[in-house]
């Protein structure tokens, strides 16, 4: 229960620092927090959690707010500035691998004791990574093609396309991300598994920032 009620917390500070960040700084703040989320995801990312007696990771909420800025972004601003932002997340995710890899190149000094925690946490996996890296700019860019047709169609329909471009886009993220990183090392029925138990969190995160797109929109 504890990891369900700081699930739970992490939703509402991670959308209402989003907010925050909006206020203030309007879309350069969005372009600001999608680099920072992407790159503070892959790194919660290695740290799993039970919750339900399903096992997930929390980086979910923090890549899930980066839809949730491209929405607020095509709501407020333009759908160019959103596939602007969506750019910049790649480049910061490309930065954040190389200079990590690198510092892993230096030999530590006889009294390191960041080098074997660090190779842990940024240890590079090719596959993995360019397959995330992939996915990022495919999910991303399709919630913002669903989301723009669905604003078009249905102006008044707020949660409509927020949570229909997010949920599509999510699942087909996991789904293909999960099959594109882990073919052949594990089954199909466990790869399934993985893709789904990921859905359905990734749903329930995205009908929760649904009150937090329409305070963004009331704030002017």
């Amino acid at each position: 229960m504890n990891n369900i009620l700081l699930g739970l917390l992490s939703i509402v500070i991670t959308f209402s620092l989003l907010i925050i960040v909006e206020k203030i700084f309007k879309k350069e703040g969005l372009y600001v927090w999608i680099s920072i989320a992407t790159i503070i995801a892959n790194i919660t990312i290695c740290k799993s959690i039970d919750v339900f007696g399903f096992v997930t990771n929390i980086g979910n909420v923090l890549f899930a707010s980066t839809f949730l800025a491209t929405d607020i972004m095509i709501e407020k601003y333009s759908k160019e500035d959103s596939k602007k932002a969506i750019l910049i997340g790649v480049v910061s995710q490309i930065i954040f691998l190389i200079m990590t890899q690198y510092a892993l190149i230096y030999k530590p000094a006889s009294t390191d004791l960041a080098q074997e925690p660090m190779k842990a946490l940024f240890s590079l996996n090719l596959r993995v990574s360019i397959a995330s890296l992939v996915m990022y700019v495919v999910s991303n860019l399709l919630d913002i093609y669903l989301y723009q047709k669905l604003k078009e169609k249905y102006p008044k329909l707020l949660w409509l396309r927020n949570n229909v471009s997010t949920i599509i886009s999510n699942c087909l993220e996991n789904y293909i991300f999960t099959f594109l990183a882990f073919a052949g090392i594990f089954d199909i029925k466990t790869m399934l598994s993985i893709a789904t138990i990921a859905s359905v969190f990734e749903m329930i995160i995205a009908i929760c920032d649904t009150p937090f797109l329409y305070i963004s929109k009331k704030l002017k």
